[in-house]
């Protein structure tokens, strides 16, 4: 079943995510649920915050960008077969260099900015089975990693950003928050004070 998208603006977003075991009521049906929730709207990854779950859980098909002319044909091959689960996650370190990448996000439609992340992270999680898990991301792997993982953490890529370029995008955000924005997906947006 495809879900509505959490919009900018919904208090649920800026939860840090509570960890789940394998007892998570209707995990297995929460996750496809979400995988056809993601690929209906075109993204590469879903956090459960963004369907409005407060929970450390989020997922990744980054096939899309295995098309890219602009990778390496070995970044290519990896990112065609990262689609993978990823529940209570954490990152244990950070390294390399930051680099800059153009980062959108489907809970803040029409926005994309450039993100400055660390180019290696080493992680550990649980898959779906709720078997324990060890790996090093690199490249773009790595930043749809942190980019998903941010949003367990309660944090939105738009966070990242100078103070002069969220004063300059402040009135779309708010045009988000209000549900004045044109998509090709089910969005759920915030009930505003009155």
């Amino acid at each position: 079943m495809i879900l509505p998208i959490i919009a900018y603006g919904d208090p649920v977003l800026r939860k840090v995510g509570k960890e789940i075991t394998k007892d998570y009521p209707k995990l297995d049906e929460l996750i496809a649920n979400m995988t056809e929730t993601m690929k209906n709207a075109q993204g590469v990854g879903l956090a459960a915050p963004q369907i409005g779950k407060a929970i450390r859980l989020f997922l990744i098909d980054a096939s899309p960008f295995a098309e890219s002319d602009e990778l390496e044909e070995e970044e290519k091959l990896f990112l065609q077969g990262f689609n993978r689960i990823f529940i209570n996650a954490k990152i244990i370190e950070e390294e390399g260099d930051e680099w800059v990448f153009n980062e959108g996000c489907l809970s803040i439609p029409n926005i994309n900015e450039d993100v400055y992340r660390n180019e290696t992270i080493h992680i550990e999680y649980q898959d779906e089975n709720f078997e324990n898990k060890k790996d090093t991301l690199s490249g773009l792997a790595a930043r749809i990693f942190q980019h998903e993982y941010d949003h367990i953490e309660g944090i939105l890529f738009t966070d990242k950003l100078s103070s002069l370029k969220k004063r300059l995008l402040k009135k779309k955000l708010e045009n988000i928050s209000k549900g004045k924005v044109d998509i090709g997906y089910r969005m759920k947006f915030p009930k505003l004070k009155k």
